[in-house]
């Protein structure tokens, strides 16, 4: 399926790369990536002759019917590993359990260390956690890689993809293995995913925002909400003044009549 899906969408979509000597032909690498789109596990997977292993919701796999049955096999034959999410640690924890085995097993482990994806197109901190922990418990080298245009070809809430060429840069490999074992200190941890990030943010050329894009997501929400409501509040106000002024309109027409009712006559 790999081979299909990658041939269609290289047809389709007629993705350019840069970098792609950078891919070892054999062994393992951590393939870490910047993250626009839902489309991003499928075209940097396209334009590999490797097999990419991804990690994905378990719902994707667990689904009833026949759509659940398609989407399962779809997930499966694209490199995509099912993990429960239902909680924050444990899927996190699931998550670096399943990079480190793909790591052991020979094969390229892809990761987005922002976490999930960017809600403006802009680069945000990276999560030190799974990353950091997958290279300094496995030793693998830290391949950085920039997608390119991919949020303006399915932009969140987009279900039919724009006809558009992305792009795709690898960069240099990068060695961790002096810290291989210190996998439980924080602070290598941080400054492992700083560096991988830095070099992200240089092939993408992407704006960098040092806070997690989470949170970036939860303030664009409020702010989003708090616009909502003051345009609300602001039509109601409009409402009322309209009203207001109807109803003086409507008073000043019946205080005229009434006034030249009463009037004697001459």
């Amino acid at each position: 399926m790999k081979f299909s899906l990658g041939g269609s969408l290289k047809l389709a979509f007629r993705p350019w790369v840069e970098g792609l000597e950078n891919i070892p032909a054999h062994g393992p690498a951590i393939l870490a990536s910047n993250h626009l789109s839902f489309s991003d596990s499928f075209f940097l997977p396209a334009v590999l002759d490797r097999k990419v292993t991804f990690v994905a919701k378990a719902e994707y796999f667990t689904s009833p019917g026949v759509k659940g049955r398609l989407t399962a096999a779809f997930f499966k034959g694209v490199g995509q590993l099912p993990v429960d999410r239902s909680g924050a640690r444990g899927a996190a924890e699931a998550a670096i359990k399943a990079g480190i085995e793909v790591i052991e097993s020979g094969g390229l482990f892809g990761i987005y260390p922002e976490g999930t994806r960017s809600p403006d197109g802009r680069l945000y901190r990276g999560k030190p956690g799974g990353l950091g922990r997958v290279a300094l418990a496995t030793g693998a080298p830290v391949i950085p890689i920039a997608m390119i245009d991919t949020e303006k070809i399915q932009p969140p809430g987009k279900v039919i993809p724009k006809l558009m060429r992305p792009g795709i840069r690898i960069g240099k490999p990068l060695d961790f293995s002096r810290y291989q074992g210190m996998e439980e200190d924080r602070y290598i941890l941080r400054s492992v995913t700083d560096e991988v990030m830095y070099e992200i943010m240089k092939l993408s050329g992407q704006e960098y925002v040092d806070i997690y894009a989470m949170v970036a997501k939860r303030q664009l929400a409020e702010e989003e909400k708090a616009a909502k409501a003051a345009a609300k509040a602001a039509e109601k106000a409009d409402r009322a003044e309209a009203k207001a002024e109807t109803e003086t309109e409507k008073d000043g027409v019946t205080g005229g009549g009434a006034e030249k009712k009463d009037r004697p006559a001459a």
